[in-house]
């Protein structure tokens, strides 16, 4: 099954899909896709723009993952006060929805190529989401397909930085000049939350192959 893993990150939505797959990841920071390839080597690192990479690209693969950014959708951002002391005032970044409504689109219309299955993954919004989707922890979830069982620990976010890195098995992140770990592990998605939505959406897959 080829697997396109945009916003990659480190890879935490990914740590435990295994290596019997081919799996590209996208992610637009060189020094973050360098972190990401010491933890994976066997994937395909593309340093580029992951919005744009996934409308050229969509219909190359069975399975999509997108974690589209979450700064501006954040009820934190909100909570702080929007525009207020440092927190600057800033638009909702659309490409979230864009990129929901695309992969419906292109799923939905007679005679496309692309037949896979995707997840776009965010934040609970500050708003009510103009989509509706699933709900995990503090993770919203948009799929074509049904997610069954869909429970996840709220732990990370508010765990100390070691205790991040263990859970999440990232032992032996480096830090460099352009990352840190607290802001790279608390971006991830917990490995098991990963692997149980891999396995729901492999599982419809199969049946369509």
């Amino acid at each position: 099954m080829k697997i396109l893993n945009l916003y990659s990150g480190i890879g935490g939505n990914r740590k435990l899909w295994g290596d019997e797959h081919e799996i590209t990841a996208v992610e637009f920071n060189p020094d973050v896709g360098k972190v990401y390839k010491s933890f994976f080597p066997k994937d395909q690192v593309i340093i580029a723009d992951a919005h744009q990479y996934l409308l050229e690209n969509f219909d190359n693969y069975d399975f999509i993952w997108t974690s589209p950014p979450c700064q501006s959708h954040s009820r934190i951002r909100n909570i702080a006060g929007v525009g207020s002391g440092n927190t600057k005032a800033i638009y909702p970044d659309m490409k979230l929805w864009q990129e929901i409504i695309f992969l419906n689109q292109i799923f939905h219309t007679s005679g496309t190529k692309f037949r896979g299955k995707f997840v776009v993954e965010n934040v609970i919004t500050y708003y009510k989401p103009l989509i509706q989707p699933q709900k995990c922890g503090r993770h919203y979830f948009w799929t074509n397909f049904y997610i069954n069982n869909l429970k996840a620990e709220d732990t990370i976010v508010t765990a100390k930085l070691e205790t991040k890195q263990v859970k999440l098995g990232f032992e032996d992140f480096k830090e460099n000049k352009s990352i840190t770990k607290e802001q790279m592990l608390n971006n991830c998605v917990e490995p098991e939350l990963g692997l149980h939505i891999f396995q729901e959406a492999f599982r419809e897959y199969k049946t369509l192959v």
